[in-house]
């Protein structure tokens, strides 16, 4: 689904990833980790195509990203949350959905029937539809972006701090969402700075420190690594 491949970028002179190889597999739940300025945001900026890599290759679902762009991103099954919800706040929720659902749908009038798997999905943002996006909650507003992300059924879901700003409690609710889409079939890659969270429903992980992937592995092994552990746990 996505490979990284000794990966550098800069912002202006300042150097960001160094050499970045990762991947993600096919029905796969990848947790990346690091401190913040480790370089997370930029690793999902530049697999958005947002950033342009200066060096190596970025391959999104076998393509390579630079011949694919990032408008066609959605159409080719793969879903986005970034970093802050980023939704449309004079738009209602449902309006929002709708964006979402006619960046990947190609004209199907599907939209109805996966309105409703989302709103079972999410009882959280059910009774919220005719509302601004602006005016809810941080909590419900993360469920409506990872329901913007969902709703046209991507293959794979890049999730960039989406337990930043979130009680402990929506947290957990957040995770267990993630967890349930992940064994319907959708691969993740989650990117997070909540590392027990993140590595304890994660099939690998990777640790990412100044740019650079400084561990990698099985996430119960990262877990109880003392190398991963000194470095960031």
């Amino acid at each position: 689904m996505l490979d990284l491949k000794d990966v550098g970028t800069t912002y202006g002179a300042v150097p960001m990833l160094r050499d970045v190889t990762m991947s993600v597999r096919a029905g796969e739940l990848v947790c990346l980790l690091g401190p913040n300025g480790a370089g997370k945001t930029t690793t999902f900026m530049t697999v958005c195509g947002v950033v342009r890599a200066q060096r190596g290759a970025v391959e999104v679902m076998g393509k390579n990203l630079a011949t694919i762009g990032t408008e066609n991103l959605a159409a080719l099954g793969v879903g986005l949350v970034p970093e802050g919800r980023r939704l449309f706040p004079s738009l209602t929720v449902i309006e929002n959905l709708r964006l979402g659902y006619d960046a990947v749908s190609g004209g199907r009038p599907n939209f109805e029937a996966q309105l409703d798997k989302m709103s079972s999905l999410f009882p959280r943002i059910r009774e919220r539809l005719r509302q601004a996006a602006g005016t809810l909650s941080g909590g419900e507003q993360a469920m409506v972006a990872l329901a913007r992300a969902l709703i046209g059924e991507p293959k794979f879901v890049v999730m960039d701090e989406p337990s930043l700003g979130l009680s402990p409690k929506l947290i957990g609710e957040y995770f267990e969402i993630t967890q349930e889409i992940h064994r319907r079939g959708t691969t993740v890659l989650l990117i997070e700075q909540n590392a027990e969270m993140g590595l304890s429903i994660a099939d690998r992980g990777y640790v990412l420190i100044k740019g650079r992937v400084a561990q990698e592995g099985p996430a119960k092994e990262l877990l109880s690594s003392k190398a991963a552990k000194s470095l960031y746990l």
